[in-house]
């Protein structure tokens, strides 16, 4: 009763209940709050504190920057999308809160697409190797059950395309990348398409910022090749896997393809089956029947593999850098 009550005090006051109907509506920083709120910082700051603090909004850092959202799990959580739920929806502030915020979300997208446009030669160089994207995605659609990916982690997430295409099936979707500007980008395509339970995160992928057996799938997606330690990028994504949970690896098979490394920053040149199945058994998961797609001259493969109950991972010396993926 107690905690109920400090919850419900803390959400009492007119800018708090403001705060929580935005941040229903996505990952925002404390400048933007400030702006759409045009309060001062240090108050929206203390607001968003006491938020915090009753566990009604979650804060992640990026760099020196800090997103709010509204919380994702906990009595406190349901308690928030229940009040954000009561505001009426006719409410002339709110009305011109969302306003301010669609302001804002248009700004980030026309930022998002310059910096996709500046880069999206580099990518398109490279699709033009192998195998259309849409093959790849409806290959691992086609590994997954009917029911879907469950909660799904992409590691690397690069623009977001792995979200855009599992997240629609998954209750909770959450990618994690280094680069900043590839997350501007995620996080505009997935506004975007209505997505508003998958977000992403800066986080390093040989240190993920989520306790063990959190997921029910994890995503690989073209990330082992920037890895300078392939086997503890999978053993990471194993420990944040729940027993049964799946992984899926997509990478390239082994090619001769040199200029990959000198002018994509490809680490490796393309794994053998047999090296990713070796890594998978050291990190406690069992491969299922590998997927290979021939390009023109690249091959893409895609690895399944099962988290086995029972079995930890290896222990392994963490890298100390990573290198984002640009889906």
């Amino acid at each position: 009763m107690d905690d109920l009550l400090a919850t419900l005090k803390a959400a009492a006051e007119p800018t708090r209940l403001r705060l929580l109907a935005l941040c229903a509506h996505g990952e925002l920083t404390v400048s933007e709050l400030t702006h759409i709120l045009g309060q001062s910082q240090p108050r929206v700051s203390r607001h968003l504190k006491l938020l915090c603090d009753a566990r009604l909004l979650d804060r992640f850092r990026e760099g020196t920057f800090a997103f709010y959202r509204l919380a994702e799990r906990g009595p406190s959580a349901e308690l928030a999308r229940v009040l954000v739920d009561a505001i009426p929806a006719d409410d002339p502030m709110l009305a011109l809160d969302l306003e301010r915020l669609e302001s804002i979300k248009r700004g980030r997208s026309e930022a998002a697409a310059a910096y996709f446009r500046d880069n999206a030669q580099r990518w398109h160089e490279i699709r033009s190797l192998h195998v259309p994207e849409r093959e790849v995605e409806e290959a691992l659609l086609r590994l997954l059950p009917d029911s879907g990916p469950g909660e799904l982690l992409d590691i690397g997430t690069g623009t977001g395309r792995m979200l855009e295409v599992l997240g629609p099936k998954s209750p909770r979707a959450v990618g994690v990348d280094q680069s900043r500007e590839m997350l501007a980008v995620a996080r505009s395509k997935l506004e975007a398409a209505g997505l508003r339970h998958c977000h992403v995160r800066q986080a390093d992928m040989y240190q993920l910022p989520f306790p063990s057996a959190s997921f029910d799938t994890a995503v690989v997606h073209q990330v082992l090749h920037f890895s300078e330690d392939p086997a503890d990028v999978l053993g990471e994504a194993a420990r944040v896997l729940r027993p049964g949970g799946r992984l899926l690896i997509v990478d390239f098979a082994p090619h001769g393809l040199e200029a990959l490394r000198a002018e994509h920053a490809h680490r490796r040149l393309g794994f053998a089956d047999e090296e990713v199945a070796a890594w998978c058994r050291q990190a406690g998961l069992e491969c299922g029947p590998v997927v290979h797609l021939p390009g023109d001259p690249l091959t893409v493969s895609i690895w399944p593999a099962v988290r086995l109950a029972g079995r930890a991972a290896v222990p392994s010396t963490p890298s100390l850098s990573m290198t984002g993926a640009h889906s």
